[in-house]
């Protein structure tokens, strides 16, 4: 096994975790259906791995109408003394 293959699947799985589960699920019972010649399992798994696309595709096009963040608009002044703030203590000591 070639290592940019685990690698894809790492981030394909990161990226949409819940599309792509749903794909592989869909393509496991397409190979078993299709193997053990049981076309309902094959069609359901076809329909899953449909289904997975077509989330991915429908977070994929929400994706792009969201707006970046707006920048902030104020910062923080530069700071007017050179010297640190003292620590805080207390002063007096109780006996």
């Amino acid at each position: 096994m070639s290592p940019v293959l685990p690698r894809f699947v790492r981030n394909f799985y990161r990226r949409e975790p819940i599309s792509s589960f749903i794909m592989t699920l869909g393509a496991a019972d397409a190979v078993i259906g299709g193997v053990g010649e049981r076309w309902s399992l094959c069609s359901l798994g076809v329909v899953l791995v449909l289904l997975a696309l077509g989330i991915r595709w429908w977070q994929g096009q929400s994706a792009t109408k969201k707006l970046p963040p707006p920048a902030p608009r104020r910062y923080l002044p530069p700071s007017s003394s050179p010297a640190p703030l003292p620590l805080l203590t207390q002063e007096r000591r109780r006996r």
